[in-house]
């Protein structure tokens, strides 16, 4: 057990829990909700990097054969964490405002569903398997979270990051819609009442 529980896929997806506090401190280097350009770039780092264990966290734990109850309840819940944090984040420091928010609450709310759902199903001892389209939407909303954090000292680089990132987070919260309601749909035929 303990062996698994340690296992490179298990801390990867350790290391990506981390990585969130990591991400939200950047902001708040200076006392306050501030995000001077290195901040930025820093946040970005770390959340790129902690991005990218969530492929090799699943990929190495299957090519291993080192798949465990921990790994597949952690996963998602890592996952959730970081995107809800950073989305949040966001929201308080400004880059996410206006219409833009519902495309962040949107997505939070789906994933609030979403795992409610999926734990009344596990009681029922029912699976929900994950869709590739499903992991596609992770994808997307990692892509567009990241354009947002790099937000204006990325725009300084390149005029725009802040926007294609508004627009990838439209994109990523109308696909999060629809899996939501696809696992809703699935999980339908399952409730008596």
């Amino acid at each position: 057990m303990a062996s698994k529980a340690l296992s490179l896929p298990n801390i990867l997806t350790y290391a990506r829990i981390v990585c969130v506090p990591l991400v939200v401190m950047c902001f708040f280097l200076e006392g306050q909700l501030r995000s001077p350009d290195y901040a930025r770039w820093t946040a970005l780092g770390i959340f790129v990097a902690a991005s990218i264990t969530d492929y090799f966290d699943g990929y190495l734990a299957r090519a291993w054969n080192q798949s465990s109850t921990i790994g597949r309840m952690l996963d998602p819940i890592a996952d959730k964490l970081l995107v809800a944090a950073v989305l949040l984040l966001l929201a308080a420091e400004g880059s996410i405002a206006g219409w833009s928010l519902w495309a962040a609450i949107i997505i939070l709310c789906r994933e609030i569903l979403v795992s409610g759902l999926r734990e009344y199903l596990a009681e029922l001892k029912v699976s929900v398997p994950v869709t590739r389209l499903a992991k596609w939407k992770t994808t997307m909303q990692m892509v567009s979270i990241a354009f947002l954090l790099a937000g204006p000292a990325g725009d300084r680089f390149m005029p725009g990051i802040t926007e294609v990132g508004l627009v990838l987070l439209w994109v990523s919260a109308l696909v999060t819609l629809y899996t939501g309601y696809d696992y809703f749909r699935a999980g339908l035929r399952h409730i008596d009442d």
